[in-house]
């Protein structure tokens, strides 16, 4: 039997051995994953498109995935499921900002970095090794500009947003409702209206708003599958051009509906370069690298004046 000074000696080294064996089998796991809010919006397509590129140029392999709807509870299953395959890092897009902190905190207990891109939880921070977005509040900030622009600085207008608890909408309605009590005084706000991320309820709900507010004036629709269902009530309607829209992010219909008159102003975001960075800064940690703790790319208010100068911020349906 080893004296006791020798034993202890002895487990230090085989704890060392251990630290070294689990740090060469990190640096050797070469995988990632990206876990959308959506597969169903561009935004989360055109980002799976930065990712995907990035972790190829870096020598690494992502997979990509999320759920049918913007939603905790079709979210939360593919999080338990990417965990228990234990890729090097996990770039998420959290769909509420409570209910996915207890996941993302396991995948933290496994050994998983994870990045936050567009959306985020509480207390985020002491989860993430990076966060990556947009300043959302000042894209709100930059609805309320555009929109009171578009009805003479007079008049009633309304948020149409998807669900409270997103960390992103959230802030866009704050940033738009702010300003807009801040610096047009002679705007009404009505009450914002929620309507999940279905295009077919937010045409059903601003078909109801419109035969209750007669001289609504404009809208202000805080994401892609929103703006969409705006864009269709409104054209049902009969008020294409006439009660103004400005929709938040750039698909392809979007762009369509632009050049149609249905919207006027879209506050776009860069998803591809929120990608990007995800996975650069993912990288980064597994390697010993700076991180960057927060990242916020830009945004741009594209019309048809500046459309084909600023075409990049166009969103993508597919790589």
């Amino acid at each position: 039997q080893p004296p006791k000074e020798l034993q202890l000696a002895l487990s230090g080294v085989g704890w060392a051995t251990a630290v070294i064996t689990s740090a060469s089998a990190a640096s050797s796991n070469k995988a990632l994953a990206l876990i959308q809010g959506t597969k169903s919006d561009d935004f989360y397509v055109t980002m799976g498109c930065g990712a995907t590129a990035e972790a190829k140029k870096l020598g690494y392999t992502i997979s990509v995935q999320g759920p049918v709807d913007f939603s905790a509870p079709e979210q939360i299953p593919i999080v338990d499921s990417v965990t228990a395959s234990h890729p090097a890092a996990v770039l998420i897009a959290p769909t509420d900002v409570q209910a996915l902190v207890a996941p993302m905190k396991s995948m933290v207990k496994a050994g998983i970095h994870v990045v936050q891109v567009d959306t985020a939880v509480n207390g985020g921070s002491s989860i993430a090794v990076s966060s990556v977005t947009s300043n959302n509040t000042l894209g709100g900030q930059k609805a309320a500009q555009a929109l009171a622009a578009l009805i003479g600085n007079k008049g009633t207008v309304v948020v149409m947003n998807e669900q409270p608890g997103v960390s992103t909408t959230d802030a866009r309605v704050a940033g738009f409702v702010s300003e807009m009590k801040s610096s047009y005084k002679n705007v009404k706000v009505l009450s914002t209206q929620y309507v999940g991320d279905s295009p077919t309820k937010a045409a059903q709900t601003i078909d109801s708003l419109l035969a209750a507010n007669p001289t609504l004036n404009g809208v202000f629709a805080t994401n892609v599958l929103v703006a969409e269902g705006v864009d269709t009530g409104l054209n049902n309607a009969g008020k294409k051009g006439k009660v103004k829209l400005v929709g938040y992010d750039a698909d392809p219909e979007q762009i369509h509906d632009l050049k149609a008159n249905i919207v006027q102003a879209l506050i776009a975001q860069e998803p591809y370069v929120e990608g990007v960075d995800g996975v650069e800064q993912a990288v980064n940690s597994l390697t010993g690298k700076t991180v960057t703790k927060s990242i916020q790319t830009p945004l741009m208010e594209i019309t048809l004046k500046n459309l084909a100068a600023d075409n990049k911020y166009v969103y993508q349906s597919h790589c």
